[in-house]
């Protein structure tokens, strides 16, 4: 991957410019904005009262956003997570040390930087929290079946990794799912919802943050 370039979202959080893919790791209309209320507020929230330990399973760990949400709603909630990312193109520290995350969230910047710091390797960013970040592609990974309950797919778009947005990835994370578990992801494009349906998700339109109209939300039943 090539260098990228910070950006300032309309919420004061950064995103990332990533100049390979042409695109950036957020939406301009707010990063923390968008990640809270698709990954957080209509995924991870849905398991406050049902479990004590949530799996989550993340395609395209990114600037690691998602993971620091979570690690903050799991303190708040007090419920224990296990989270597994795969990130085959990590961001450099100097890249990390830019995003403004930690300013914004209030929560010291040693936790953030801990999450870019082991790749491949499980570490404990708290006693409720465990985390593992394989710098390795989706489609060549070993997953568990009926294991996770949340997955966050938050690739580049369909035009930039369409190798991502397949019924043959799908079909593998269907697999990797437990029973009533549940796939996020931003898009809402046609193709994304055939693929997920073929795979055996019910899938269902959920609107969206500022900027954007709508996102899915996918369920094995």
């Amino acid at each position: 991957m090539t260098k990228s370039r910070l950006q300032i979202t309309l919420d004061g959080s950064h995103t990332l410019f990533n100049t390979f893919v042409d695109e950036t790791y957020h939406s301009s209309f707010g990063a923390i904005q968008e990640s809270k209320h698709i990954f957080i507020k209509h995924g991870l929230a849905h398991f406050k009262d049902n479990l004590k330990i949530v799996k989550i399973l993340e395609v395209g760990t990114g600037t690691g956003l998602n993971v620091l949400l979570s690690y903050l709603w799991a303190e708040e909630n007090n419920v224990g997570i296990e989270y597994e990312g795969f990130e085959p193109f990590p961001l450099q520290q100097y890249e990390v040390a830019s995003l403004n995350y930690s300013e914004l969230l209030s929560i010291k910047n040693e936790i953030f930087s801990l999450i870019h710091s082991n790749k491949n390797n499980e570490i404990e960013l708290s006693n409720r929290f465990a985390l593992k970040i394989c710098k390795s592609q989706i489609q060549k990974a070993q997953l568990r079946d009926n294991y996770y309950n949340i997955v966050f797919f938050d690739a580049f778009s369909p035009v930039a990794q369409p190798e991502l947005w397949t019924t043959k990835v799908f079909t593998k994370i269907f697999k990797s799912l437990a029973s009533g578990g549940i796939l996020t992801t931003y898009s809402c494009k046609g193709s994304v919802k055939r693929s997920m349906r073929e795979a055996g998700f019910d899938i269902e339109k959920v609107p969206g943050p500022p900027g954007k109209r709508e996102f899915l939300l996918a369920t094995k039943g």
